[in-house]
């Protein structure tokens, strides 16, 4: 008997060929001879980057090399690697990179020249356009990603749908007394408001308001003015009345006196009542 572990030749032998792969859940044991195979299948695809400056972040972070004092070298050597890789799958692909690469030659070429002071001031540091650039897009690229972590509809949360089943019995809505109340009143509202108002012609006498007046002042020696009016019988008579007591001052008949400024006004005959 075989140690513990160990597989059997009769085990060995009956487990079979291994299989190479799975086809619909069942073992596929050889390579089928009409097996093809794309061209595309075997590409190999790199680390998809949005630019030149998005590559050139990637590279600046990934080694921790501080933004504002780039190694340009070893920066431009690793571009440059990746580069050439880019331009054996997709030369279209590869043009805006070429620029930057173009870009950074230049940079570390100036950087090999000697150093030109002019007034004891430092000259300008070639890298100063670069890294301003990788800054901005670095700013942006953080803020698109707060952006894109906030909870979006479609995404992140659905729009919650209800199905409501509506009967078909006819439901009518109840009606109760205050209800009907304030619709009545809306109703006799916007009847007055289209209402028409009737102007009458009344028959007013100025001479028979003269003769009222003289009768009521022979029966007493004064009278106030305000007692010579009765507001109850509405404006027009009041108006009258008025008149007629101008008319008895006009002839003489009736004189008006006050006493003082602001004292009651008193009526009286001019003459005396035989």
């Amino acid at each position: 008997m075989a140690a513990d572990g160990a597989a059997t030749p009769v085990a060995a032998e009956n487990a079979g060929p291994a299989a190479q792969a799975r086809l619909y859940g069942e073992p596929l044991l050889k390579m089928p001879n009409d097996l093809y195979i794309p061209p595309d299948a075997l590409e190999i695809f790199l680390d998809a980057f949005e630019g030149p400056l998005d590559l050139l972040l990637y590279l600046i972070r990934r080694q921790n090399f501080n933004i504002l004092d780039i190694p340009m070298a070893q920066v431009t050597r690793q571009y440059l690697h990746y580069i050439e890789q880019v331009r054996l799958h997709n030369l279209e692909l590869a043009a805006e990179y070429l620029l930057m690469a173009a870009m950074l030659i230049e940079i570390k070429s100036r950087m090999l020249l000697p150093v030109k002071r002019a007034d004891d001031d430092e000259a300008a540091d070639p890298r100063a356009e670069l890294v301003r650039r990788l800054l901005e897009y670095e700013q942006m690229k953080l803020a698109a990603r707060q952006i894109d972590a906030l909870p979006q509809l479609g995404r992140d949360t659905l729009a919650a749908q209800i199905h409501i089943e509506q009967s078909m019995v006819l439901r009518w809505p109840e009606v109760n007394a205050a209800d009907l109340q304030a619709a009545w009143s809306d109703l006799i509202k916007r009847a007055k408001l289209v209402a028409h108002h009737t102007i009458g012609r009344e028959a007013l006498s100025v001479r028979a308001h003269m003769t009222g007046i003289l009768r009521r002042l022979q029966s007493a020696r004064f009278v106030e003015f305000s007692d010579l009016f009765d507001p109850g019988l509405g404006v027009p008579v009041v108006v009258v009345n008025f008149i007629a007591l101008l008319e008895l001052a006009k002839e003489t008949l009736i004189e008006i006196t006050q006493a003082e400024a602001y004292a009651p006004i008193y009526v009286r005959l001019s003459y005396t009542p035989s």
